[in-house]
């Protein structure tokens, strides 16, 4: 335990006044010299609760959060009833991912306070379901919404807790309601298709691909080899793998590399494109890509001009609706010989594209090959088998080499 000094009446009259003043700034969005006013009151007078919640929180502002997450601990542990000392000590935690802590202090937070917070709630919610916790997400998100009936991310959130319980009906109605108070159109139009069907986007909202594996890097190894039994990269490169010959490789989607590691040993040119740099991070790992590429694939195809003899894309048209300009694109860098392989989900009978609740896309035989003919390939083969698992479920795919 440290043992404090007490202050003299004229440290304390200073201390007093600088706490008013970092108030002041505070207020005023003035969060340097709040920070400095409120470090020298905390050296004036160390210890005092108000003085370290409210460093805590400038620093939290400050984007600070090491730092945040130190003092906001002190604040609370001093006095638990600080109520928007424990929100920041929160909201710093989920900030760095720390999903367990975050649940805790934000829950102690709205303990407190519970009226008139509904985003605190809808943060709440979100580090819920990283913990798994469904019914504590869709408790949070009812509650956000029964303080604010108007909260858009609140019922965009609840939408997408719906669509993956596999309650559609109810997904519909939130995404719609979201869409009704402004929420992101592009997102959540994307969203609604996924639910209600009709008209499908012709491919994935960008933003929603990037973020999705952004989040997802460190972990997605792990999570599809364990949880989904994913070996449909494998399978794709099975007809490559130890036949003698040598390849100019562009490993399209590449993530973290799990086709490049496999066909590195075969490749005398390897390089990789993806639409998230974190996915890039840990593909660079490998060290086996020459260069890697974060672009949008469409837009990446459309302009390069190099040959390539194989073009690799396991798993990534699943975030593709409209294949065509793709398919066009791959035929115009391949060099004669060449190869495109890649993976599709398989849409329900009687569909070319498919948008599925999971919000991946489902395509046809019939649709591909289709669109190989017209893009100018001269040969196509496909075979049926499934890709991963889904909730214990073999997920039926297309294995697809177009030459």
């Amino acid at each position: 335990m440290t043992v404090y000094a007490s202050p003299t009446e004229e440290q304390v009259a200073r201390s007093q006044a600088l706490f008013f003043e970092g108030i002041q700034h505070f207020e005023n969005g003035r969060l340097e010299p709040a920070r400095i006013c409120f470090e020298q009151c905390q050296a004036l007078t160390p210890g005092r609760p108000s003085v370290l919640g409210n460093l805590g929180i400038t620093l939290f502002h400050l984007r600070n959060l090491d730092a945040a997450i130190r003092v906001l601990t002190q604040a609370t542990e001093a006095d638990p009833s600080l109520a928007e000392a424990w929100a920041c000590l929160g909201l710093a935690h989920e900030a760095q991912g720390r999903w367990r802590p975050a649940a805790d202090a934000l829950e102690k937070s709205l303990a407190l306070v519970p009226r008139r917070h509904a985003l605190l709630w809808v943060t709440l919610g979100q580090v819920s379901l990283r913990l798994g916790n469904l019914k504590n997400a869709e408790r949070a998100f009812d509650r956000a919404l029964q303080e604010d009936p108007d909260c858009a991310p609140a019922w965009s959130e609840r939408g997408n807790l719906m669509r993956e319980l596999l309650r559609f009906d109810e997904a519909a109605s939130c995404f719609e309601r979201a869409l009704a108070l402004g929420a992101d159109p592009e997102l959540n139009s994307f969203y609604l298709a996924s639910v209600r069907g009709g008209d499908v986007p012709p491919t994935s909202p960008r933003r929603y691909v990037q973020g999705l594996f952004d989040d997802y890097a460190a972990d997605f190894q792990s999570h599809v080899a364990e949880k989904l039994e994913y070996r449909g990269f494998e399978v794709l490169l099975k007809p490559f793998l130890g036949n003698g010959r040598r390849y100019k490789v562009l490993d399209l989607g590449c993530g973290t590399g799990l086709c490049g590691a496999l066909i590195a040993p075969q490749a005398d040119i390897l390089d990789g494109v993806d639409v998230s740099i974190a996915m890039l991070e840990e593909a660079r790992k490998h060290q086996v890509y020459r260069e890697l590429v974060h672009a949008d694939l469409g837009e990446f195809l459309a302009a390069t001009t190099s040959q390539w003899d194989l073009l690799l894309a396991a798993d990534v048209f699943v975030y593709v609706g409209d294949l065509a300009a793709i398919l066009r694109s791959a035929r115009r860098i391949l060099a004669p010989g060449g190869c495109l392989a890649f993976t599709v989900e398989l849409a329900s009978e009687g569909k070319d594209i498919q948008l599925l609740g999971s919000l991946r896309y489902a395509h046809s035989e019939a649709y591909i090959r289709r669109l190989a003919d017209a893009a100018g390939f001269g040969g196509v083969r496909m075979s049926s088998a499934p890709i991963r698992r889904e909730q214990g479920t073999p997920v039926a795919g297309l294995y697809v080499y177009l030459e």
